[in-house]
């Protein structure tokens, strides 16, 4: 039994996931600085991160279910992270030079979805549980933090596939 609220909470210190090439990280409440700086590879889910989150990201996934602190995404170039921005304060806290901030897809929602459901099995996380629950409407607070040239890419693969 713990006497806080995890989500409410730091509970995993500054640079968690520093470099992380593999491998899925679950996290019951909030993340320091600097979280997932250098990621190029591992997933996480995290219920709020401070400042400088996804800072030179380069491949991987992280779905935040809460708060970011500011300058999240400065100099991410690859992977995909997508924040539930419930407040619509994110805009304001990512730093826009090398990303775009993107509604949903369908691919999104399911993948999505499917990390909530292992945060949920992992943790019994309340956020999670709360978002799920209600997903017709939550889902529509979502905001996907696609890097510009790495949309790009993907975008030329999708076109010589199609042709």
């Amino acid at each position: 039994n713990i006497n806080y609220v995890p989500e409410q909470n730091i509970i995993i210190g500054n640079v968690a996931l520093y470099g992380a090439t593999s491998g899925e990280l679950y996290i019951r409440g909030k993340a320091g600085e600097r979280f997932a700086v250098r990621n190029s590879g591992a997933t996480s889910v995290v219920e709020g991160v401070g400042d400088h989150g996804c800072e030179y990201m380069t491949g991987g996934e992280v779905l935040v279910l809460g708060d970011t602190g500011s300058n999240f995404a400065a100099g991410m170039s690859g992977g995909i992270a997508w924040i539930y921005d419930a407040s619509k304060t994110f805009a304001n806290k990512c730093n826009p030079e090398m990303v775009d901030l993107d509604p949903l897809q369908a691919e999104d929602e399911a993948r999505i979805t499917t990390l909530l459901k292992n945060h949920i099995r992992l943790t019994s996380s309340r956020v999670a549980e709360f978002i799920l629950s209600d997903w017709e409407n939550q889902s529509a607070h979502f905001v996907k933090v696609f890097p510009k040239e790495y949309k790009a890419v993907l975008l030329q693969r999708q076109q010589v596939k199609t042709n």
